[in-house]
Parts: C-alpha cells; sequence; structure tokens
C-alpha cells in the first residue's frame, strides 16, 4: 500500500468533500426542481372484465410552493400528463406545502387548483385531499371535519373530490368505479383542538358500501397503510393507488432509510401485490409523488407521474 502523504490525504479529502457537494446538489435541487419521469405500470386483475382497457393516470403530492413547485412547473407537469392520453386521471392528495422551513412563497390554493383543472381526461378527473392539505387549513381543524381550502379550491375548479364516496363511469359498455377514501391521518393531535389523538377522516366500510354492483373497484387513499384493511374488505378491490410516501425521497438499492408509514418499506413504493384472504392476489401501487415534504430532497426516487394500464393484454405481474 502506498505511504499516505500528507498532500494525497489533503487531495483525498477534497475529492471527497467535492463529491458530497456535488450529491447534495444534486439531491436538493436538480432532481427535486428539474426531473420529472414517467413511471408505467401495466397488468389486469384478479376479475378484471375482459374488453376492458383502462388506462389511468396518477398525480401524486404535488406540494406547491416556491421555489420547488412553482405555478410553471405544475403546468408542466399537466401537459405531461395530458400527453399520456388517460383515460381518467386521478389525483392523490398534498396539493399544499409541506415543508414551511424552506419555502421562499405559498402558491394560492386558487392557483394550483386551477392549473390542475387543464388536466385532460374523457371519463373526469376525480381527487382526494391528503395529510397537508387538512395540516395546513387551521379552521377545519378547528372545526373538526371539513371541507378544507383545498377542497373548497378544487371543486371551484371543477375537479370532483372524493371523500368516503363512489362514481361509477363506463368504456367500451364496461362499467367501474372509483372510489375515493377521506384522509387517515387528517386531524392533528393538539390541545387547542381539544383532541389528544390523532383522527382520519376515513371511512372505508362507508366508501366500499357506496359500491352497488359488482364491477371492478379503483380506490384512491392518499395513505397506503390502509391497504391490510382493504384486502381485508368483503367488496374486493381490484386496484388501490396511494401517494403520500414520496417514495421515501431518498431511496438506494430499493430501500428507503425513512418511510411515513408504519409498514417502512412495505409500501413505500411501487407496485405491491398481497394476497387476500380468499387467496387472490389484491393490488396496490404507490406514487412516488412530485413533490417535497420536510425537506427539499429526492435522491434516487425523482418527481414521476404514474401511468398505469389496465387490461386483457397484461397478465397479473409480481411486486416490486
Amino acid at each position: 500500500m502506498p505511504f499516505l502523504t500528507r498532500r494525497r490525504f489533503l487531495r483525498t479529502l477534497g475529492l471527497g468533500a467535492l463529491a458530497t457537494g456535488a450529491l447534495g446538489s444534486y439531491a436538493f435541487a436538480l432532481e427535486p426542481m428539474w426531473r420529472l419521469s414517467v413511471a408505467r405500470y401495466a397488468f389486469t386483475p384478479p376479475g378484471w372484465p375482459r374488453g376492458l382497457r383502462l388506462r389511468l393516470a396518477l398525480v401524486a403530492d404535488v406540494h406547491a410552493c416556491h421555489p420547488w413547485m412553482r405555478p410553471d412547473r405544475i403546468s408542466d407537469i399537466v401537459d405531461r400528463t395530458n400527453e399520456l392520453a388517460p383515460d381518467v386521471t386521478l389525483l392523490l392528495g398534498d396539493y399544499s406545502v409541506g415543508m414551511r422551513r424552506f419555502k421562499t412563497a405559498d402558491v394560492h390554493p386558487s392557483v394550483w387548483a386551477s392549473i390542475l383543472a387543464g388536466l385532460r381526461a374523457p371519463l373526469g378527473r376525480y381527487a382526494v385531499l391528503g395529510n397537508h392539505d387538512w395540516w395546513e387549513d387551521e379552521a377545519a381543524q378547528q372545526r373538526g371535519h371539513g371541507p378544507t381550502f383545498g377542497q373548497d379550491a378544487l371543486e371551484r375548479a371543477g375537479l370532483p373530490v372524493l371523500e368516503n364516496q363512489a362514481v361509477r363511469l363506463s368504456k367500451d359498455g364496461h362499467p367501474f368505479w372509483i372510489a375515493g377514501l377521506g384522509d387517515q391521518l387528517a386531524l392533528l393531535p393538539k390541545r387547542q383542538y381539544g383532541r389528544s389523538a390523532w383522527r382520519g377522516v376515513d371511512d372505508l366500510p362507508a366508501t366500499l358500501a357506496a359500491v352497488t354492483d359488482d364491477a371492478p373497484v379503483i380506490l384512491m387513499a392518499h395513505e397506503p397503510d390502509v391497504f391490510p384493511d382493504v384486502r381485508a374488505a368483503t367488496r374486493p378491490v381490484a386496484l388501490t393507488v396511494s401517494g403520500h410516501t414520496h417514495g421515501g425521497q431518498i431511496r438506494l438499492l430499493g430501500h428507503s432509510p425513512v418511510v411515513p408509514s408504519r409498514y417502512a418499506n412495505r409500501y413505500a413504493y411501487g407496485h405491491v401485490v398481497e394476497p387476500r384472504s380468499d387467496g387472490r392476489d389484491a393490488h396496490l401501487v404507490v406514487s412516488g409523488g412530485l413533490g417535497c415534504s420536510i425537506a427539499p430532497v429526492r435522491f434516487g426516487v425523482p418527481p414521476e407521474i404514474v401511468v398505469i394500464d389496465l387490461g386483457d393484454d397484461h397478465p397479473p405481474s409480481a411486486g416490486v
């Protein structure tokens, strides 16, 4: 081994600092602010009707704020999503900022909602709310119920918000349902609100009870932690789609060191397939999302739009 001279040590130290700085700059600025990828999944859930080929686009965790998710960036995301020609576009919550310490300015809900209203899909655009859409609304926290200002903004812009509700749609003569679950972490446990524990506004049994026939159900749930309850439900759900985790924001070799889920990496990101009680597969797709929460850092999980193709040409796939 060559002798480690002072000059060689300082040069190695300098190169290490340079590499660390470069990686930090990429994670702090380039990946969260400039990259935009498309994650694609294709499969056929059990019991899916033959002849029904359906394309879904998922837009999750926008977290609108300056400088990380400016109006022009949201507009670019809308344009890119429309280019993917989805049949239905699903907005999975957390439109509000999640980085109080790092933002330089807010984006008003009327602004981000009007931009998102530019999403186009022949069978409609449907939204659910996320935890930050509740946490940022002091009045809703005090009341203990909605509507939040984010919901008002979305609905004024013509984007329906589903809270423990379901709508029946049809393509090529084949019906299916889009169901939206209320947020599972909506109400903060704070003394001034008269709450000592977290409270959700989710009601999975009521949501599934709104489905009145045996057509397949696509369930929108901001947090993926409801998936075990979905698997155990008497009414089968063809597909659950979620956001919230951001893929952990830092992801290396398929693992995220920190995931905002009580299941850690189990539902951190991607296509998850687990058995129902009847032995059939249950499918979950978790988007890596678009914006950032807590800190504006992404590494190994760039902002993404998700496209899911469901239909005859795609056999059931294994989980990621």
